[in-house]
């Protein structure tokens, strides 16, 4: 199991790696996180939906994600509540007192998943949620030490230096752990480590010293690694020599899937901008409206902070507007949301461009899908989470095209081509509908672009730096007998 001392220390990425490393070494390897608070998510092959972190490292074990894989996924729609997700479907909304509690029927969902994994795998590598060492979570805890505890599992404990306070992080993290969960530390890995190792030596000799656990691995900073984060808006922009078109999307208050625009973020072509609402629009050919978690509250932010006239402005002067998923539903005439699902039970004028309204059911859609553009001889594929039911004439204008449901089209595009949305996440991870959707944003002269094989390059690449800096003789324990890092 991979701990951090902090979020974001990088747990889903060295579990990515180590699940790579031992694909490629012949292992049948799983990857498993108990409980994930994340509103990037994908949805499996099962029909259900689980952290995209899992997903990604599904992929690094030459796998289909799986509901087992992520059996515990919690949504925020509010500070203080989420939507609770066990076992791929939703069990409804609670608040984090009431979690609390019911994490122990949680749990019993988490041993089942990780037995049915155990079962069929011959090795799974599991990722913790923020730090073991959250006093005021430590109670029912089933992400990280109470779940370690409960399976027997060792633990690796990873910090970033590059956030520094590196061995605070480590000491501080371990001291507060009881003398059990202390003792299945295997040991440390340092993660993002930038400059000459020479000069941590030191650090890391009094680190080992006082603590008497090994450090397992110093990983160097990845610069061109591109993996899908867990929940963090990646807002690292790449150097670019040949920038055509820019896109804009708004950071909204509860902003979901956001990792469906990281084709677009590394695309060679594409200045993508996250932009928080208060911050000034700049010129671009492109503004995208993202998933939300609370769509009528995040389109009541956008409006507070001045982006409807804005949005106007954009098109006045041929701009185009995206909308996807909640972004979608944004843009019809009216939002509703009868059940209180995502809130406070009400209606909303949406910002009228798309002759459409929505309303928000307790059933949530989940399913992958593929098809081709309506806009373009292209294919698509991608997938469907909304809790939201469209209807209007502006649906009479498809922008996908369903395989294997000659009745079924998908989404709106306006009668002047100005406006689109969808509820497909994903819509830019293939290579052809990508190049479909930049075409008809402005970008008409493109060169090739593969995003899926970008990202098989970062798992090979971080599996490369795995073998090379971990101490694998330091891991022979734990690993399966007669392993080689391949």
């Amino acid at each position: 199991m991979v701990q951090g001392t902090t979020s974001d220390a990088g747990k889903s990425t060295l579990v990515a790696g180590l699940c790579r490393v031992l694909y490629r070494s012949g292992v049948a390897v799983a990857p498993f996180k108990p409980q994930n608070m994340a509103l990037n998510a994908a949805v499996t092959a099962d029909g259900g939906e689980i952290g995209r972190a899992q997903a990604v490292q599904a992929m690094a074990s030459g796998l289909q994600p799986h509901t087992d894989m992520n059996p515990v996924l919690l949504k925020p729609n509010s500070d203080t509540g989420c939507q609770v997700i066990i076992h791929g479907q939703v069990r409804g909304n609670q608040e984090a007192s009431t979690y609390h509690e019911y994490k122990k029927v949680a749990m019993q969902a988490v041993l089942q998943s990780y037995s049915r994994l155990q079962q069929q795998y011959e090795y799974v590598v599991v990722e913790g949620a923020g730090s073991p060492a959250e006093i005021n979570l430590r109670a029912n805890d089933i992400a990280n030490m109470g779940f370690a505890e409960a399976v027997d599992c060792p633990v690796i404990l990873v910090a970033d230096i590059d956030k520094g306070g590196v061995f605070a992080h480590l000491v501080g993290t371990l001291a507060l752990l009881s003398e059990s969960e202390q003792a299945r530390v295997a040991g440390f890995v340092i993660n993002k480590f930038r400059g000459d190792i020479a000069l941590l030596q030191p650090g890391l000799d009094w680190l080992e010293q006082r603590t008497g656990k090994p450090v397992l691995g110093v990983l160097p900073y990845m610069h061109d690694l591109h993996l899908e984060a867990e929940d963090a808006v990646a807002t690292t922009r790449t150097k670019k020599t040949d920038i055509q078109l820019t896109i804009v999307v708004p950071v909204l208050p509860h902003i979901a899937n956001h990792t469906d625009f990281d084709a677009l973020r590394l695309h060679p072509q594409v200045d993508l901008k996250f932009l928080r609402l208060h911050e000034p629009m700049p010129a671009a050919d492109l503004i995208i409206l993202p998933g939300s978690k609370n769509v009528r509250g995040d389109l009541a932010a956008l409006r507070e902070h001045g982006w409807e006239p804005v949005i106007a402005r954009h098109l006045r002067y041929g701009g185009k507007l995206l909308g996807i998923c909640g972004g979608f539903q944004m843009l019809g005439r009216q939002l509703h949301d009868p059940l209180a699902l995502e809130g406070e039970a009400g209606s909303s004028d949406g910002l009228g461009w798309l002759e459409m309204q929505t309303t928000l059911a307790a059933h949530k859609q989940l399913k992958q899908v593929a098809g081709k553009l309506t806009l373009a001889d292209a294919q698509f594929q991608g997938y469907e989470i909304h809790m939201g039911v469209s209807s209007g004439p502006a649906l009479a204008r498809p922008v996908h095209l369903i395989n294997d449901q000659a009745d079924q089209s998908e989404g709106a595009i306006s009668a002047d081509g100005q406006v689109a949305g969808s509820y497909i996440h994903g819509l830019f991870d293939h290579p052809q509908a990508c190049a479909a959707w930049l075409q008809w944003a402005g970008l008409s002269d493109q060169v090739a672009y593969d995003y899926p094989q970008l990202r098989e390059q970062s798992l090979e690449q971080l599996a490369d730096s795995l073998r090379k800096h971990l101490n694998w003789p330091a891991l022979a324990a734990y690993l399966p007998a007669g392993f080689a890092a391949n």
